[in-house]
């Protein structure tokens, strides 16, 4: 496996100790972006420094403090995390067994697979296969760099998989909330609600999370490389909102989304005749930006002072 865990230690639930590490099951696939600055298309680049003088700090002269007092703090290595429980930092603790349904999705947060260690295929396919038979899913605890965090223990396929949860506290109570509720949510016929369901049944489909892809990013990305080469975007009016739907016309898009379908011709149709002319682009490839493209000019030291601010 090429990547590298992130964790490592044991599952334990009863006396049984299955030894793992941890594994991200997710792979961020993001554009990354630089700051320039605006003038004159130099990158613009982050500073450690210190408070007092200005001065620059490297990576090897700094380390974490805990605030005890103004101006006084109590310095934590990175052997002190582990020092504080040992056993909270190598364990992931389950602590009992529960239905998965009686999770709320909310609680949901980050994935993790986790991959046996030495000597730990029996006892990890145990607990897999006990789970799986049994569907049910550990509740545990388990301390991932500096926090503790609640997570459920799952089986996906062969893999069992760590999911972070938040705590209860974390989320925000569903009535702090203005919703429509109660007396003053507002009336809904029976016919709108009929036509609601025929819509949601004929839109109803296997969900096949691999047909769904981040569109934007790849909108995006090609945005930029037509506005790199001068080609024609589109003109899009970015600050013409949507007409907001409203009681009046509800039957009337329901019957529309029935006759489209599942994006059909029809929308396919809708979608090419509102589809914004495409006019030569306002701003071509500016000189400028290819400096920044192919610089990588560094400001001189001195002007680490300049960004000197006073302790606060």
């Amino acid at each position: 496996m090429a990547a590298r865990a992130i964790w490592e230690g044991t599952i334990g639930f009863g006396l049984v100790q299955i030894p793992v590490g941890l594994y991200s099951a997710e792979s961020r696939d993001e554009l990354n972006f630089d700051m320039l600055d605006r003038r004159d298309m130099s990158p613009v680049g982050y500073q450690r420094y210190n408070r007092e003088t200005g001065e620059p700090v490297d990576w090897d002269d700094i380390v974490k403090g805990y605030a005890v007092k103004k101006g006084e703090y109590v310095i934590v290595e990175p052997e002190d995390f582990k020092r504080a429980s040992v056993k909270a930092t190598q364990t992931v603790d389950i602590v009992q067994f529960a239905d998965a349904d009686e999770i709320d999705p909310t609680y949901f947060e980050k994935p993790y697979y986790l991959v046996p260690g030495k000597r730990g295929a029996k006892p990890y396919v145990l607990l897999r296969e006990a789970l799986r038979k049994a569907n049910k899913v550990g509740i545990a605890r388990v301390v991932i760099r500096t926090r503790e965090s609640l997570a459920a223990v799952m089986v996906k396929g062969d893999a069992l998989v760590l999911e972070l949860l938040r705590f209860a506290h974390e989320l925000h109570a569903v009535e702090d909330f203005d919703l429509p509720r109660g007396k003053d949510a507002p009336k809904v016929s029976a016919p709108e609600l009929k036509m609601a369901e025929r819509l949601i049944d004929e839109m109803t489909a296997k969900f096949e999370p691999e047909e769904f892809k981040d569109t934007y990013r790849d909108d995006l990305l090609d945005f930029i490389k037509r506005k790199w080469k001068g080609e024609e975007v589109e003109e899009v009016d970015v600050e013409a909102e949507a007409p907001a739907t409203n009681v009046v016309d509800m039957m009337a898009l329901l019957k529309k989304s029935l006759t489209h379908g599942k994006g059909g011709a029809a929308a396919d149709a809708d979608k090419q005749k509102n589809k914004p002319k495409r006019t030569a682009a306002r701003n071509p490839r500016p000189a400028r930006a290819k400096k920044a493209a192919t610089t990588n000019r560094k400001k001189p030291a001195k002007r680490a002072k300049t960004t000197r601010r006073k302790a606060a």
